[in-house]
């Protein structure tokens, strides 16, 4: 790749750039064998190393918890398939971590040693390393757009629980027509819609409704955790 050439990234409310690949799990269209599903495709640094073990050992732990929201995970890194494998097997069969042991990760891990997808995702950076991606998280929502990216440096492992919660989040906000504010949880009160005018905001706080109204453009309502997930819960 020239020194000067410029790359397109992938952002927020675009197509997920397409790919085909060899993975641990067989051949993927990406996106395309996942048209229905919500998917995290995430890069790791490299097989065989600490960090990414504990990453993988807590994706595959957490994998049915994904799958129950409608979630498939999809990894990657630069090397090679035979490499994967090995480290995969070694994982099931050597680490012990935070109680997790004897893990088995099924979830497809690509090959991607031409650096095709890394390079197509921006998910190589000069500053952190040139053979090495970083630790790229991209939400793909079920019709093959990206809904968030998320990148983290080599030395940062990724905070899992978070990453499940973004993606019940996004669920529910297309479900409901709401915006979750800061440290949601499913239970806890969600944004609705701004009122548009201090006459409508006006007539909110007023109400005996279940909206709450702190100013025109500050509006929340209760959504209860059980409306929550019966919504976002694999049918």
């Amino acid at each position: 790749m020239e020194e000067n050439q410029v790359i397109s990234l992938p952002r927020i409310g675009e197509k997920a750039p397409e790919f085909k690949a060899v993975t641990t799990q067989g051949e993927i269209n990406f996106p395309g064998d996942y048209k229905g599903s919500w998917v995290i495709l995430f890069s790791h640094p490299a097989d065989f190393t600490p960090v990414c073990t504990s990453e993988f050992m807590t994706f595959a732990s957490m994998e049915k918890q994904f799958n129950d929201v409608n979630c498939k995970l999809v990894g990657l890194s630069v090397d090679g398939l035979y490499s994967h494998i090995a480290w995969l097997r070694t994982i099931k069969e050597k680490i012990e971590y935070k109680g997790m042991k004897d893990v088995e990760v099924k979830f497809p891990l690509i090959e991607d040693i031409t650096m095709e997808v890394a390079k197509k995702y921006g998910m190589m950076m000069p500053g952190e390393s040139n053979t090495k991606a970083v630790r790229a998280v991209f939400v793909v929502d079920p019709k093959g757009i990206i809904r968030t990216i998320i990148y983290y440096p080599l030395s940062l492992g990724r905070n899992f629980d978070e990453l499940y919660r973004v993606v019940v989040a996004l669920q529910t906000a297309d479900e409901f027509s709401v915006a979750t504010p800061a440290d949601w949880r499913p239970g806890d009160e969600v944004i609705v819609p701004t009122a548009g005018s201090c006459g409508v905001a006006k007539e909110r706080m007023e109400s005996k409704g279940d909206i709450k109204c702190y100013d025109w453009f500050f509006c929340t309502k209760q959504l209860e955790k059980e409306k929550v997930m019966k919504a976002v819960l694999k049918k």
